[in-house]
C-alpha cells in the first residue's frame, strides 16, 4: 500500500521512509505543506503520516483541505489519515480528530506502534477488517507479511506481497497495470518500465506450483485479477 509521509524533519522522514519501506509500504515524501499539496494532486495515496507542525502551513489546515475535496487529484476525502505530532495535549487531539483525522499517534512513538495503527487503518477498507486477507486457498497475513497458499508458505519480495495485498484488498475486481503502479510503487517509479508485469509474473509462478491451478489471471487489455479455483484444493 501506498503512503505520504508529510514530516518537516528530514532526519525522522527519511527514517520513517527506510523503515516503513521494508515493511513492505511504497513510500513518499513531504517536506512541507506546499509538496504534500503536490503530491496529493498527483498520487492516490491509501494513507497519509500528517505532521502538523510544518514550516509553511498548519497541518489541520491541509487536512481540511483533504476532506473537503479541495486537491484536484486522485487523493480525495476518502484518503486515511493519520497525525504524527509532538503535540499531545487533549485539545490537539480532539481538534486534529474533529477536523478529520482516522487515528492521532504522539511523538516520540515506538515504531511498531506507528506501522500496528497503520495495518488498522487499511483494514477499514475489507470487510470484516480481518488481518488476515483470504481468498480460496490463498491466504495473507497482514501483520506478520507471510503469504500461504494450501498452507504453504511463499516466499515473496516486498513488491509481489505488495501486489498480492492490493489484489486481495480488491476481490473479484480486475485491477490495471496502473492501480498496480499507483498503490504499490512510489512516485521513483518509472511508469514505461515492465516492473509491473515482471513482478506479477513472478508472483503467479509462486502462486502455483506445477500441479497446481493458476490464481492470477491476466485479462489483455484490462488487467489482472486473483480467481478461485475450480476444482477442491487440498486443504493444507
Amino acid at each position: 500500500m501506498r503512503l505520504l509521509v508529510v514530516e518537516d524533519e528530514e532526519d525522522l522522514a527519511d527514517a520513517l521512509r527506510f523503515g516503513l519501506t521494508r515493511a513492505g509500504f511504497a513510500v513518499d515524501v513531504a517536506l512541507t505543506g506546499a509538496q504534500a499539496e503536490e503530491r496529493l494532486g498527483v498520487n492516490a495515496y491509501d494513507v497519509v503520516v500528517l505532521d502538523l507542525n510544518l514550516p509553511d502551513t498548519d497541518g489541520v489546515d491541509l487536512l481540511r483541505q483533504l476532506r473537503s475535496g479541495g486537491f484536484d487529484g486522485p487523493s480525495g476525502s476518502d484518503t486515511r489519515v493519520l497525525l504524527l505530532t509532538a503535540r499531545s495535549s487533549l485539545d490537539h487531539r480532539v481538534r486534529g480528530l474533529d477536523a478529520g483525522a482516522d487515528d492521532y499517534l504522539v511523538k516520540p512513538f515506538a515504531f511498531e506502534e506507528l506501522q500496528a495503527r497503520l495495518r488498522a487503518l487499511l483494514r477499514r477498507e475489507v470487510a470484516g477488517g480481518d488481518v488476515v486477507l483470504r481468498s480460496g486457498p490463498v491466504e495473507l497475513d497482514t501483520a506478520r507479511r507471510l503469504a500461504f497458499r494450501d498452507g504453504r508458505e511463499l516466499k515473496l519480495t516486498n513488491k509481489e506481497l505488495g501486489v498480492l495485498e492490493y489484489l486481495l484488498r480488491h476481490p473479484g475486481h480486475v485491477v490495471s497495470s496502473e492501480d498496480l503502479l499507483e498503490h504499490v510503487w512510489d512516485e521513483n517509479a518509472d511508469p514505461f518500465t515492465q516492473t509491473v508485469r515482471v513482478t506479477v509474473g513472478t508472483l503467479r509462478r509462486k502462486l502455483s506450483l506445477d500441479d497446481e491451478e493458476q490464481l492470477l489471471e491476466t485479462l489483455v487489455g484490462q488487467g489482472y485479477r486473483l480467481r478461485t479455483p475450480t476444482g477442491p484444493t487440498d486443504g493444507g
